[in-house]
């Protein structure tokens, strides 16, 4: 795998653009995988990380670790509390709503309901000449989602829930819309990008926001779909 690309880095942080279907770290339900963020920065900065949150494997975007326990625990502290700011972007099927505040409680593994809160954000609307179904157009928008909870999958569940589920997503999304676009682009990953993340930086106090260009694949579909909202 390539380098890493560090996005910030001090003598307490470290922040990456993580690629799509790469794991955060070891899990039990994906035995398979052989390669870690935590691993292959620790190996790339020759220097021990811990990771401060999580993003999906098949997300991409802003991960963000301390490099030492003091700055991780206020970190988590952050986090828990819920004193950041997360903003995603992610392409959808169909016209979303221009404003929307999704509040929809989710099971935990485990069968437990927890309150989950996502507000979205309608950047922009496109339909191209792809014809699907008993459509001869089919339509898209491009979103920004900030999650108020973090909830495993919470915007890919909360996007499936307003059926606008996110292209390439599974198990959450279209099917039928997954497989027209691995058979017309060949196109397979989730388009789900952690675009910023707003935090105070623990021994500064400083307000930090930290973004991440979206993934060449993200971006081939965006201009596929002609969309013009600038990338920060």
């Amino acid at each position: 795998m390539n380098p890493l690309e560090i996005i910030y880095q001090d003598n307490y942080l470290v922040a990456i653009n993580k690629p799509h279907d790469l794991l955060v770290h070891q899990s039990p339900i994906a035995r398979n995988a052989e390669e870690f963020a935590v691993q292959l920065l620790r190996d790339q900065i020759n220097q021990k990380v811990y990771p401060v949150h999580r993003l999906d494997r098949k997300t991409s975007g802003v991960l963000l670790f301390a490099l030492d326990k003091d700055t991780n625990r206020n970190l988590v502290e952050q986090f828990t509390n819920k004193s950041t700011q997360k903003k995603y972007w992610a392409i959808v099927r169909g016209f979303c709503a221009d404003e929307l505040t999704i509040d929809y409680a989710l099971h935990r593994d485990d069968g437990v309901l927890q309150d989950a809160v996502t507000i979205i954000k309608t950047l922009e609307k496109t339909e191209i000449d792809l014809p699907h179904g008993k459509h001869q157009t089919s339509r898209y928008s491009l979103i920004q989602a900030e999650p108020l909870t973090g909830r495993m999958h919470q915007i890919r569940k909360h996007m499936a829930h307003i059926l606008h589920p996110i292209i390439g997503d599974r198990p959450h999304g279209c099917n039928k819309q997954n497989k027209l676009w691995l058979e017309k682009f060949d196109m397979k990953t989730m388009l789900l990008h952690a675009y910023t993340l707003t935090f105070q930086h623990p021994n500064t106090k400083q307000t930090i926001t930290l973004t991440a260009k979206p993934s060449q694949v993200f971006t081939n579909v965006y201009k596929q779909l002609h969309f013009k909202t600038p990338f920060l």
